[in-house]
């Protein structure tokens, strides 16, 4: 039986609210920067919550060509598109002959809402003596809507919109699994490789929380509601925690075979030496810990490591009072003390852009060896026993890295990497 492929690691694209680019967005994480800052772009002075980790200075014009396919993009679609030119810059795909069949595209997205003012013509059409009425909804939608809407907000266009931007005709597939979607993304991506069906995978993750038709949908029981301070609201394992911080964001990694990219000469950034996923059938406090841990323990065998040799792990952390604790004592009950950071701190919960955007964070950590740290941990919480890398990045971590993610509904995922 064949030896199975080291995968590696050769391109990285961000579009974050603490930058866009790696480099701007490494600046700030070892300039402790937040994203965090109130809301902007519709008036949210009647909102219980009006701060999040939104985009600033992003243009999709910059990055979406021809311009005339931003008709059929929402925003996450068009931050996804960012990201992934981003990733095939920075890994020089575009200078090298590949063989586009050999080239898979994999996305983690999640349910895309679309924005309330695109409802407002069709909603007041439906309006009979003062009340909508749903009977002559279907009748009013034609004429009223843009034809291709379906288009903008449909989960897998993502993967298929950077297809087709980089002629990529091999496997080509979408993850819809939460928070947790675009690591499970880079897990089936590896394994994709594995099987020898792709040399080259272009994985990516967007999402966002700040669109205000999602933010209706999901409420805000579970946000933390820190107006008077936006900066300090994400503070995973702070026993002062209040709750979620919503934001928004994409990111994409260009994945090879070592044999590929090594023969086109490309920078290698860091080896996916191990994957593992479990499910929470309990969607408890016990239950996800016990999931987390058994997804952590996968991906150990799977690279041959042993805990003591993890540098540092990058967890989920969304400084949610319950599953911070969750996730603690998973970390703690096989990593046992290994250093910790936790981005959401900088940006809040990028829903299905969260786990990869916060992946590159750990691969760049791994490039400039140190370890960015945590914000806003000030109070240890004691039902949290995790050793949270605090006030100065970590320097003289092991060069491997652990990213934990998981989804609401009780998907778990972790990766290891190593430079």
């Amino acid at each position: 039986m064949a030896a199975k492929p080291e995968i590696v690691v050769t391109g990285l694209g961000v579009v974050s609210p603490i930058g866009i680019g790696r480099q701007s967005f490494w600046r700030a994480l070892q300039g402790r920067i937040s994203g965090v800052r109130p809301l902007v772009g519709f008036d949210a002075s009647q909102m219980p919550v009006r701060f999040g980790g939104q985009l600033v200075d992003f243009d999709a014009k910059t990055y979406v060509k021809p311009r005339k396919a931003l008709k059929v993009m929402c925003r996450e679609l068009q931050t996804a598109v960012a990201a992934a030119a981003l990733a095939v810059e920075d890994a020089g795909l575009a200078a090298t002959d590949l063989n586009p069949d050999r080239i898979g595209t994999l996305y983690g997205s999640e349910m895309l809402y679309g924005e309330p003012d695109e409802f407002t013509d069709l909603y007041r059409a439906c309006q009979v003596d003062g009340r909508f009425d749903a009977s002559i909804y279907g009748d009013k939608f034609v004429g009223r809507m843009y034809p291709l809407w379906m288009l903008k907000n449909l989960p897998n266009m993502a993967a298929c919109h950077v297809a087709i931007m980089i002629d990529a005709r091999g496997p080509n597939n979408t993850i819809v699994s939460g928070e947790a979607s675009s690591l499970l993304a880079l897990l089936e991506a590896v394994r994709v490789m594995e099987r020898g069906h792709a040399d080259v995978m272009i994985v990516g993750g967007t999402g966002s929380r700040v669109g205000l038709t999602g933010w209706l949908y999901r409420g805000c029981n579970e946000l933390s509601h820190r107006n008077d301070n936006p900066a300090a609201a994400s503070r995973p394992f702070d026993e002062q925690r209040d709750g979620l911080v919503n934001g928004e964001g994409a990111a994409t990694i260009v994945l090879e075979t070592r044999e590929h990219a090594t023969a086109r000469g490309a920078h290698i950034l860091a080896q996916v030496s191990g994957i593992g996923t479990a499910m929470a059938t309990q969607r408890d406090e016990a239950g996800f810990a016990r999931a987390i841990s058994q997804s952590l323990r996968q991906c150990l065998t799977h690279a041959d490591m042993s805990p003591n040799e993890i540098g540092h792990v990058n967890a989920h952390a969304m400084s949610s009072i319950e599953m911070d604790r969750a996730e603690a004592k998973a970390i703690a009950a096989v990593l046992d003390q290994t250093p910790v950071t936790a981005l959401k701190s900088y940006f809040g919960n990028l829903g299905t852009g969260s786990s990869l955007v916060e992946l590159i964070g750990s691969i760049l950590a791994l490039e400039y060896h140190e370890v960015p740290a945590t914000l806003n941990y000030e109070t240890p919480d004691p039902r949290c026993p995790v050793n949270v890398i605090r006030d100065n990045g970590l320097t003289n971590a092991k060069p491997t890295a652990v990213k934990i993610a998981y989804s609401g509904m009780g998907q778990t995922a972790a990766v290891l990497l190593k430079k």
